[in-house]
């Protein structure tokens, strides 16, 4: 199994990421309650060998693009960061959406101005706004990466249908959508992302639910590693396919480096098969 990845075919990661969403208050709302910690832990992130950072302006919102920029910058040579826009924040708990090309723009720009860049690694759409033509949407992308302030171009909670009408307008390098081993409603996107070639991010990737309980098939296969669920739901993951790239988040320093082992994890045939038939 790769432990990396080619994103867009020039940026180099390790295969296991890690999402910042939860380094902001209740609600993915304002700071952290502890932001010593918060910036400890990014530093973190960095000393455990993890080089690529999720994170999107909508949350805090922006206190979580201003902390890595307090806590990595400037930032190593290999470190690639992703944000994404299209969600506004009128509260603790509501995203509401707009995809308004103009809007997307200033997005781009801000962000760029928070994390202290000149340009974006990966910058995903973080919704695809019904109320505006995805075209006009991922266009409007699509000339920022031509513009230099864009280096690829990702999208996120899409089906495999936006999947082929944004690639008609632009190259696509990701597409980030909730799944784990309880939930794999997108399947149908996981199994194009690999045929593509694409990075497959899921979101809240460790959630087992039911699964983990104790004496089931999750359970005792944890014990028998020497793991936990949280760990053997992240080995499942980078074992489904090359292009998967997990991006457990986490507010705890020990929590962060329980997810970062789970990489040295390594699932027999049988193992896989059986965690699989789990859902």
């Amino acid at each position: 199994m790769s432990e990396t990845f080619s994103l867009g075919g020039d940026l180099t990661v390790n295969r296991l990421g890690y999402g910042a969403m939860r380094l902001t208050g209740e609600g993915i709302w304002g700071y952290p309650a502890d932001r010593d910690n918060a910036i400890a832990l990014l530093r973190r992130v960095v000393e455990l060998g993890v080089n690529f950072i999720d994170t999107a302006d909508s949350y805090g919102p922006h206190i979580n693009e201003e902390l890595i920029r307090q806590a990595l910058h400037p930032y190593a040579d290999d470190l690639v960061i992703a944000t994404k826009g299209g969600l506004l924040r009128t509260g603790p708990n509501e995203w509401p959406m707009l995809g308004k090309p103009a809007y997307l723009r200033q997005a781009v720009e801000t962000s760029l101005r928070r994390l202290g860049i000149e340009r974006i690694d990966l910058y995903q759409l973080h919704r695809v706004d019904p109320d505006y033509p995805l075209e006009d949407q991922v266009g409007e992308l699509r000339k920022l990466q031509e513009e230099g302030k864009i280096r690829h171009i990702g999208l996120s909670e899409v089906d495999v249908d936006q999947l082929e009408a944004a690639r008609a307008v632009a190259p696509i390098v990701s597409v980030q959508n909730l799944y784990n081993l309880a939930n794999r409603g997108h399947e149908a996107v996981l199994e194009r992302a690999t045929e593509l070639g694409i990075a497959f991010i899921p979101w809240f990737p460790v959630a087992t639910g039911e699964l983990a309980r104790p004496g089931g098939v999750l359970d005792a296969a944890a014990k028998e590693h020497g793991a936990t669920p949280a760990q053997l739901a992240l080995a499942w993951l980078l074992r489904k396919s090359p292009v998967v790239l997990p991006i457990p988040g986490t507010s705890s320093i020990a929590h962060l480096e329980e997810n970062v082992a789970a990489a040295r994890i390594e699932l027999t045939d049988e193992e896989f098969e059986k965690l699989s038939a789990l859902a």
